[in-house]
């Protein structure tokens, strides 16, 4: 079928061996590769109810029948296991320019089992996998480890070959449970713990290398898309504003609508939010705009910050939700500390989302006299220190290291932790964006912004932010579409660049398989179904497609507030909507 290898590659660790095995079009024709595909592989080959630490939990690298093409933000790659920071689906996704060696190896996916018996690198390419040791590299920092294997095993610069590594960090290996797998050094697979799972299996680094290319349906057509696409994007607002200022935008925007999430979930607006401002980033730091392969947007900040302790410190960021991570709920009111915070969990490998939520509970627990250690809103040194005994899993970084649930409940805390199945919300507080609660509480990887994006409609007045009526149906709309792009895959900031209308031109012009939008959101619904049937097998319950008690019991002081039974009457809707009964249970 074209837009596809037709191939998969399955790795052992245990026994170091690899089989390449042929995909059928019937399956691709079904599931589209990326995030179809590797849903389809994690159903019918993860035993049910397996540990994720155990050397059977799959994890799985898919691209997507656009990757390595002239599509606009093609260059992606995604990641899928069982998690071991939620027990349930896990799906990341990252960018860079290393997802087009991922892809130049030749295959629609890699399937990894097993455990090697000490420290591996693997280079994948198109004729298999090499097994090395990496005794010498395990306990380096992402970047070094990065640059390390680049320099043993990479291609890097050879003009007849695509080349390229991901890699795990002191957190990935001490299985931190929201550890990250990096690659271009600031480019995350960032939430749910796939690079634990990577960890656990004692793989250091993957080098992706190749010279394969995919064979599309209409290269003419693809090349006259990408030409139109920028010429006719290049004014584009929303190009143009997260060209300027990227993702630190929101700031400003999350703050203006009172749901900035500070103080550990108490409040929805920091006062001091204009010191961590896009604004300030660009005011206090040289900045410019950085872009993956294969786009025109270039939302990354290459941030070099220029004056203070920090001087000198280099890094791709800091993004919104970092920000929001320690700057909100931290109340770390300085951009340029905020960028070192950033920087100790790129190195250890550490997702920041995660490890700002839980530096805010721990601040929360040392106040309430629940734990004996020292930290205090915006205390960044005793952030910065937590960080790091997260990563070593020493002291109470032991505890926070195994998740959120794990240290509510040893310090009794449960009614003050934030999280959807064990995973922590994103930046948008759910007691102003109502649509982002029903968001959180039902998608399948738990609580997450980025599988439909509905901050996105309720911020710019599409859909009132405070309203529950019609939610469930913009969600279902939003989550269909954005599982096509997941599935191709392709970047979330062209989101607005892509209607459906366009998604079935890029699938053509790939694949050659025509679709109306009705047939595609079968398909998506067939694969959000799926997710959905994994979760249950691995013991999902209603109860668990929920928000934290604390957000439906406080109010913000605004007035804003979210009612259980405003979730209840929005999450019912959502469901019968995806043909689920009121147990959740697809039919």
């Amino acid at each position: 079928m074209h837009g596809f290898y037709g191939r998969i590659l399955k790795i052992n660790l245990t026994g170091q061996t690899y089989e390449i095995v042929p995909l059928n079009d019937e399956i691709l024709s079904r599931y589209l590769g990326g995030k179809g595909l590797a849903t389809y592989l994690l159903y019918s080959t993860n035993p049910q109810g397996v540990d994720p630490l155990s050397p059977d939990n799959c994890l799985i690298f898919a691209t997507g029948p656009t990757t390595g093409s002239l599509i606009w933000s093609s260059s992606r790659y995604g990641v899928f296991t069982k998690s071991p920071q939620t027990g349930f689906y896990a799906e990341s996704y990252s960018g860079g320019k290393v997802p087009e060696a991922v892809d130049a190896a030749g295959f629609d996916a890699v399937v990894i089992t097993g455990k090697s018996e000490s420290p591996a690198v693997m280079v994948v390419h198109p004729d298999g996998v090499d097994f090395h040791d990496a005794d010498d590299i395990w306990g380096m920092d992402t970047f070094e480890a990065e640059d390390a294997v680049n320099a043993r095993f990479g291609d890097v610069g050879r003009a007849s070959a695509k080349s390229g590594a991901v890699v795990i960090g002191p957190a990935g290996e001490n299985l931190v449970r929201f550890a990250v797998i990096e690659n271009d050094y600031w480019r995350s697979a960032g939430r749910a713990g796939a690079g634990t799972v990577m960890g656990s299996k004692k793989l250091k680094a993957i080098v992706f290398k190749g010279n394969k290319k995919r064979w599309l349906f209409d290269n003419d057509g693809v090349r006259a898309f990408a030409k139109e696409m920028a010429a006719s994007s290049k004014d584009n607002p929303i190009v143009q504003n997260y060209k300027a200022m990227g993702t630190p935008s929101m700031v400003k925007i999350i703050n203006q609508a009172k749901a900035f999430p500070t103080r550990y979930w108490s409040e929805g607006y920091f006062d001091k939010w204009e010191n961590i401002s896009a604004e300030a980033l660009h005011r206090q730091c040289r900045v410019q705009p950085r872009a993956c392969a294969k786009c025109f947007i270039a939302c990354g900040r290459m941030t070099t910050v220029l004056n203070g302790r920090h001087a000198g410190l280099r890094i791709e960021g800091p993004e919104y939700e970092t920000i929001f991570a320690f700057g909100g709920l931290c109340m770390v009111d300085s951009i340029e500390e905020i960028a070192y915070l950033n920087d100790i969990c790129d190195r250890l490998g550490m997702d920041t989302i995660t490890a700002g939520n839980l530096c805010g509970f721990a601040i929360e627990a040392a106040l309430k006299k629940k734990i004996d250690f020292k930290i205090n809103y915006g205390d960044v040194d005793a952030i910065a220190a937590l960080l790091i005994n997260i990563a070593k899993r020493q002291d109470i970084g032991d505890i926070l290291a195994r998740g959120i649930r794990h240290a509510a409940g040893v310090w009794n805390m449960e009614d003050t932790a934030v999280h959807v199945k064990g995973l922590e919300p994103p930046g948008y507080d759910p007691r102003v964006l109502k649509g982002c609660g029903l968001a959180f509480a039902t998608a399948g990887r738990g609580a997450c912004h980025l599988r439909a994006t509905i901050h996105n409609p309720e911020l710019k007045g599409v859909s009132d932010p405070g309203e529950i009526e019609g939610k469930a149906e913009l969600l279902v709309d939003y989550e269909d579409r954005l599982i096509l792009m997941d599935t191709l895959i392709l970047c979330r900031f062209y989101r607005d660049l892509y209607p459906w209308e366009r998604l079935q031109q890029i699938i053509e012009m790939t694949t050659g398989s025509k679709h109306t939008k009705e047939t595609l959101q079968q398909k998506a619904a067939e694969i959000v179904n799926l997710v959905r049937r994994f979760n249950l097998r691995e013991g999902l319950e209603l109860e668990d497609d929920n928000l934290p008690q604390r957000l439906y019991d406080e109010p913000l002081k605004t007035g804003n507030g979210i009612k259980e039974a405003e979730l209840k009457s929005m999450r019912h809707d959502y469901y019968s909507l995806r043909g689920w009964d009121g147990d959740g249970i697809p039919s």
